[in-house]
């Protein structure tokens, strides 16, 4: 995560679970960056992630890494199908040192 700040990259988590459940989901699971509630699925159906009935037959977002500019322009995406599958933290790095001209800032 300091990496990410070095760059001023902020990371967020969205998930479709109610706020409770993604506040209990964050504090078991550790997480140090923020995870979102969109219960509702408004942003996961903007960003084209929805995976009707992925989980149990309940709706869920598609396993998704999205890298935005600052002006909120899709630079970069990765999909999964696995939810266990995601792009390491020097994959994001990387690709966002090239696509964004990013560098580490003292």
């Amino acid at each position: 995560m300091d990496e990410f700040s070095k760059r001023g990259i902020r990371v967020v988590g969205i998930s479709v679970d109610p706020v409770k459940q993604s506040l209990a989901f964050s504090e078991k699971a550790g997480l140090t960056f923020p995870l979102l509630s969109d219960p509702e699925e408004k942003v996961i159906r903007a960003y084209d992630v929805l995976h009707p009935g992925g989980h149990r037959g309940t709706d869920i977002a598609r396993p998704a890494e999205f890298l935005l500019d600052r002006t909120g322009v899709v630079r970069w995406v990765n999909l999964t199908s696995d939810f266990r599958v995601r792009a390491r933290g020097e994959e994001v790095l990387k690709v966002a040192e090239d696509r964004l001209h990013l560098n580490a800032q003292p």
